[in-house]
């Protein structure tokens, strides 16, 4: 997944950007609003992780703005979670009531995190169960796990955060660019054909039928 990480602290910010590098998403991770802002404003976001005091603002501020923006516009619905020390009840209804998705105290465990996130992101695609089965291929969307016949397919954290891309939507054209955009946070160094290898590469572990190429606009999932 592509995540937004908007957290002053430098500590907690490395920790969070550098585990959920580790689970295979890409991170860009601001440290206020105003570069928060423009980044939504100008990529399309699948997470926004939100702390609520920065240096130039109020995190609800932001959050307010986002579910302002308007219809059709990608940060207008994209799942939030608060990240933040506030831990009174009024703070938790306040930020779930301006549109957060769920709410997490600090400090907290980077596992629990992931769970979290886990859970924010099926429910918003609509998969209340982890589990899912795509022809004769079974996936656990918290494990990121591939298996056929019961035989685990060994995927990397970058295969996996392609085959992510097609699960979030299924049978939907994906241009070249949306995918990279997915894959890869500001500032990576991309390969011109580092999307061709990476189909190519789940064509063989997972089967060539099920990633479609439509010449000259990009790739989909087939629905089996």
């Amino acid at each position: 997944m592509r995540i937004l990480l908007i957290e002053d602290s430098a500590g907690l910010g490395e920790a969070i950007r550098d585990q959920l590098a580790d689970d295979g998403h890409a991170v860009d991770w601001m440290q206020q609003l105003a570069p928060a802002r423009v980044c939504i404003r100008t990529t399309e976001y699948d997470l926004v992780l939100l702390d609520l005091m920065l240096p130039d603002g109020a995190g609800l501020d932001f959050l307010r703005w986002l579910r302002a923006l308007p219809a059709g516009t990608s940060g207008a619905v994209t799942p939030v979670i608060i990240l933040t020390a506030r831990d009174r009840i009024s703070d938790r209804i306040e930020g779930l009531n301006a549109g957060a998705d769920d709410y997490l105290v600090k400090p907290f465990a980077l596992a629990e995190l992931t769970a979290r996130i886990h859970a924010v992101t099926r429910r918003y695609h609509g998969h209340s169960n982890p589990r899912l089965q795509i022809g004769d291929l079974e996936v656990d969307l918290n494990e990121h796990a591939v298996w056929r016949a019961d035989q685990r397919i060994e995927l990397t954290a970058r295969e996996w955060a392609l085959l992510e891309a097609f699960l979030q939507r299924p049978g939907t054209l994906l241009s070249k660019t949306q995918l990279e955009d997915h894959l890869y946070a500001f500032g990576a160094e991309i390969e011109s054909n580092t999307i061709e290898v990476y189909v190519s590469r789940l064509r063989k572990r997972l089967g060539r039928g099920l990633i479609e190429t439509v010449r000259g606009m990009g790739y989909r999932l087939v629905r089996p």
